[in-house]
């Protein structure tokens, strides 16, 4: 019965079976916060206080809260490309990534889903899923769940499809003349606000308005580089060349841009 911003930004006391699935395998959906990113925050700072001697000093990376500016924040984290492996893999650590890709949307769309969180308008709780059930979706079931997030439990918010659309479209443009830059196992995140805003009258928006939308409630993100390489890198010893764009990546946005375009016909 509390606003999902009051519950996202207080301590919040952990049910593990908020986790659990039942009988049939299925997860509880109607909840208040993400249950699942607050067993990684916790799981975090547990393995960062087991292994780190207080009296060292350390240092850290810095991360930027990019939904802190939403009041229900709304998060797709898409796993993007067709593989998924870095090229200083073990044969062991490869074939485990090699399985997982083609065992999900991985190998027939160049994408899947990692995580998502929506809030719905109608109860006032977050739908959340996990990587799990991301793995699981055939492509269909990707398409449905791409909707689903952008579904705020009464309406489909088709407002949000054209800048999201504009977005991947300017990225795609970016990564296409890319020479041999290839960022395995990263993800996109795509966010907006629950809570839908009139359009405002600010000419500072970091982005233009477009078609009586409000495009700065939207943020298209790429995260996560640890595994991302390029000829000539240096963080591999020994680097395995690469030339062109990464067409793994390419395919994964086509197909994406692809989907929205035809949900925002209506197809």
């Amino acid at each position: 019965s509390c606003p999902g911003k009051m519950l996202l930004r207080t301590d919040l006391q952990y049910h593990t079976d908020s986790l659990l699935e039942d009988a049939n395998g299925n997860q509880p959906e109607r909840k208040s916060y993400n249950p699942w990113g607050l067993h990684c925050h916790r799981q975090h700072l547990n393995r960062m206080s087991s292994k780190l001697n207080e009296n060292k000093l350390h240092q850290f990376l810095l991360l930027e809260n990019v939904v802190s500016k939403y009041s229900y924040p709304c998060i797709l984290d898409l796993k993007m490309g067709t593989r998924q492996h870095g090229d200083d893999a073990s044969e062991e650590k490869k074939a485990r990534h090699i399985k997982k890709c083609e065992q999900s949307t991985s190998a027939s769309l160049g994408v899947r889903i990692c995580g998502m969180q929506v809030y719905q308008a109608d109860t006032g709780h977050f739908l959340c899923k996990d990587k799990y059930f991301g793995r699981k979706l055939s492509p269909e079931g990707f398409r449905q769940t791409l909707r689903q997030f952008l579904c705020n439990g009464n309406q489909l918010r088709v407002d949000l499809l054209e800048p999201i659309i504009l977005r991947l479209k300017a990225l795609l443009s970016v990564i296409r003349k890319q020479s041999s830059y290839r960022f395995y196992s990263s993800s996109l995140l795509i966010i907006y606000d629950g809570q839908e805003h009139k359009e405002s009258t600010d000419h500072h928006l970091p982005f233009p308005k477009t078609h009586g939308t409000n495009p700065s409630r939207v943020d298209v993100r790429m995260i996560d580089f640890a595994h991302t390489t390029f000829k000539g890198s240096k963080s591999n010893p020994n680097p395995t060349p690469h030339d062109g764009p990464d067409h793994g990546y390419i395919f994964g946005l086509e197909n994406l841009i692809k989907i929205l375009q035809n949900l925002s016909e209506g197809k």
